[in-house]
């Protein structure tokens, strides 16, 4: 029987194990792709929005050489953080079932190789976060090869025609990277300004790669259809065709709830959040936590590693007062 069992291993769910071990239990991670894997999907070259300081778990300090942290480094970082508190991760294993028992909760996964494994434990903590859930356009053709909702980097479009879809950090910093690797680069963007969310020192980059016509910007324009060698694309009351190699929709995730209904849990009406308790972490079926941004609600943007990291904390505090009862 598991003190604690952790469904997902990125900052927020690593940062609950820290702080439950820390609290004399002895919590396991069960995490279907690698350490981290939210930020091993970043952009290759990304660099952090937030400092270092801000990304610390378990007060552990992440040190870096530049103003904020690669995507690199932080991969190192999380490494070293679940190596040196000695954290039970089991990588590449995906749950398949959960029901609740009478005293807590059974958890079925499959690892990599398709053995199966079967969990007992007390309390449950879902730290999933959103990534695997790409917002959809929802207009013909969007499940073309050629479409993509996350972009690693941009050599392999050097020569090509390559539609963004999205006006934040990931189409900004996507956009200038294929530029500057020879794509033909045409951004689409439902707004009609940059947003005010992009990275002070890239926003200047970008909005002269506007001017100077290396970068062709479609503002308050939305995509109508994606074809085999076109997309086709409303911008005002015009209806224009473009010719186009490759399109990225970057245009947000959303975290996945279903798992969480599937258990009894309720989702706020009018936040969109899980019904929980804001200290606790602990939602509306005992024994049940949320840590990390799966517990935010309509605004997705509300939760980052930032804040998320220290859901645990309540989380441990909460679990350890009620065996002390």
């Amino acid at each position: 029987m598991e003190d604690v069992l952790i469904v997902g291993a990125g900052p927020c769910g690593l940062a609950a194990a820290i702080a439950c071990k820390r609290a004399g239990l002895n919590p396991i991670n069960i995490e279907k792709g690698s350490l981290v894997h939210s930020i091993y999907r970043y952009p290759t070259y990304m660099i952090f929005h937030s400092t270092a300081e801000l990304l610390e778990i378990g007060k552990i300090p992440f040190t870096t050489a530049h103003d904020k942290p690669t995507r690199q480094e932080a991969l190192q970082y999380y490494r070293l953080v679940a190596s040196r508190e000695e954290l039970r991760v089991h990588t590449f294993e995906t749950v398949t079932s959960t029901v609740r028992t009478e005293v807590g909760f059974q958890v079925t996964t499959t690892d990599r190789f398709g053995g199966q494994h079967t969990y007992e434990t007390k309390n449950l903590v879902i730290a999933t976060g959103y990534f695997d859930n790409p917002n959809r356009l929802n207009v013909p053709g969007e499940d073309l090869p050629k479409v993509s909702s996350f972009y690693k980097e941009a050599h392999p479009y050097a020569g090509l025609r390559v539609a963004i879809v999205g006006g934040n950090n990931s189409a900004v910093d996507a956009s200038i990277e294929l530029e500057r690797a020879g794509a033909e680069v045409t951004v689409i963007c439902r707004r009609t300004e940059i947003s005010e969310r992009v990275k002070a020192w890239t926003r200047p980059v970008f909005e002269s790669l506007i001017h100077k016509g290396r970068i062709r910007m479609m503002f308050g324009s939305t995509v109508e259809s994606i074809g085999e060698r076109s997309i086709r694309v409303k911008t005002g009351d015009e209806i224009v065709d473009i010719e186009n190699d490759h399109v990225f929709t970057l245009i947000g995730y959303r975290p996945d709830r279903s798992f969480l209904q599937s258990l009894g849990v309720q989702i706020d009406p009018e936040t969109g959040s899980p019904v929980h308790h804001p200290d606790t972490m602990e939602t509306d079926v005992p024994g049940l936590y949320i840590a990390g941004v799966i517990a935010s609600g309509h605004r997705t943007k509300s939760i980052f590693i930032e804040n998320g990291r220290f859901h645990g904390e309540g989380i441990a505090r909460h679990i350890t007062s009620r065996l002390a009862r």
